[in-house]
């Protein structure tokens, strides 16, 4: 077992770090209080490859593998969540489903604007009423001759407003429960389809949260994604990609808490001396730094058994609920560290803490990740280290120039 980072693993997460300190850290916080998103960022990612990061070069992306995508998104997030989400959903819930379920014209025309940041990508999953229970989503698609004509509502969709291609899955067949739903690459341009943002939100302020409304959209047969009836399992293994990419971040929050209290309680003093020789702030930072550990180790062994192919939702559930748990405690006591300027945006703790809750309930709550824990545990969920769908990571193929790999 070598718990070490390989040469390329250092590399890309000096790059991402450096991007994040010298490009997000400095203007964040301006960005938080006007409650827009950073028009530079964007674009920005996408020229330093991260957006594409763990996406075989064939295919528009750096060819990296599952743990720096996670290494990534921790340092991303050790800035702000707001660009960790833009990881989570442009890259782990609909990319990386295209990368395993899209058909090789499916990835021409999808996923390679993706991989290059040229075009972005957004999920569309969650409804009005409807969140944890999938099965209940009143989206439809009707299959007309050549196309299917697409009915309903997504909401708390992040990059709503800005991404050019949605995963959408909505219901194929109303009477046939999880058996009967499909999915879509529906685009923005399409008639019918409108979005907007949400606006009023505790945390992830600096980031484009919003909503996908589709009126009779008419669909192309050859945007389906996988066969009729797998929307399901397509949106349960974007999940697992999804989920890996929140519990990594989730670990950065809780690294930005950490760093940023260390340093404080070293400056402050009280009572004739820095509140870091207290004993109750020493409490303080200890448990932070055991969240930090423990939830890093947690989504390394999920990324490790992404590269190898293995199913890992049990770990990935693991490691989501509890780093995301972890970094609402961190930012917490952050913020109680800091005691009356925690309570302010002159420092960037409160910020922490405001977007610290939003992991804890999107991409399954902490209570459902909790129930299929007890589930896993009880022998009532299926353990099976069974090889999924998710291509194993392979080097060779992964970095493989187009041109030297054309006619495989």
């Amino acid at each position: 077992m070598d718990f070490n980072l390989s040469e390329e693993h250092l590399q890309a997460q000096k790059m991402v770090r450096e991007f994040a300190a010298k490009e997000v850290i400095p203007v964040i916080g301006e960005w938080d209080r006007k409650q827009q998103m950073n028009p530079a960022f964007l674009p920005r990612m996408a020229e330093l490859g991260i957006l594409g990061i763990s996406i075989p070069v064939r295919y528009g992306g750096q060819g990296f593998d599952y743990i720096t995508l996670g290494l990534a998104c921790e340092e991303l997030e050790r800035a702000d969540t707001t660009l960790r989400v833009v990881m989570s959903v442009h890259v782990g819930l609909n990319s990386l489903s295209l990368l395993q379920w899209g058909t090789e014209e499916q990835k021409q025309r999808f996923l390679v604007p993706q991989a290059r940041g040229e075009k972005y990508g957004a999920f569309g999953l969650t409804e009005p009423g409807v969140g944890s229970d999938v099965v209940n989503m009143n989206s439809t698609a009707r299959r007309v001759g050549n196309k299917y004509i697409l009915n309903g509502e997504k909401m708390w969709i992040s990059l709503a407003t800005k991404a050019h291609h949605f995963l959408v899955i909505a219901k194929t067949d109303p009477e046939a429960g999880h058996r009967g739903m499909s999915a879509f690459i529906v685009t923005s341009d399409m008639p019918g389809v409108t979005t907007g943002d949400i606006h009023g939100k505790l945390g992830v302020r600096a980031g484009s949260t919003g909503w996908i409304a589709m009126q009779d959209v008419e669909v192309p047969v050859e945007n389906r994604l996988g066969e009729e009836g797998e929307g399901f399992k397509i949106a349960m293994s974007a999940l697992d990609n999804g989920r890996y990419t929140v519990a990594a971040g989730a670990v950065g929050l809780i690294r930005a808490c950490l760093e940023d209290s260390i340093k404080y309680a070293k400056d402050r003093k009280t009572f004739g001396k820095p509140i870091a020789e207290h004993q109750l702030i020493k409490q303080k930072i200890a448990y932070m730094e055991q969240g930090y550990q423990t939830g890093r180790l947690l989504y390394l062994k999920a990324g490790w058994m992404k590269n190898q192919g293995i199913r890992n939702t049990r770990e990935t559930s693991l490691a989501k609920w509890y780093a995301t748990d972890q970094s609402v405690q961190a930012a917490l006591e952050a913020v109680q560290i800091h005691g009356s300027y925690g309570f302010s945006d002159e420092y960037p703790v409160e910020r922490y803490l405001r977007n610290s809750k939003g992991a804890v309930i999107y991409e399954g709550t902490s209570e459902i990740h909790q129930l299929m824990q007890a589930d896993y545990a009880l022998g009532y969920r299926e353990d099976g280290r069974l090889r999924c769908e998710l291509p194993a990571y392979d080097a060779e193929y992964w970095q493989a120039e187009p041109e030297a790999v054309a006619g495989d």
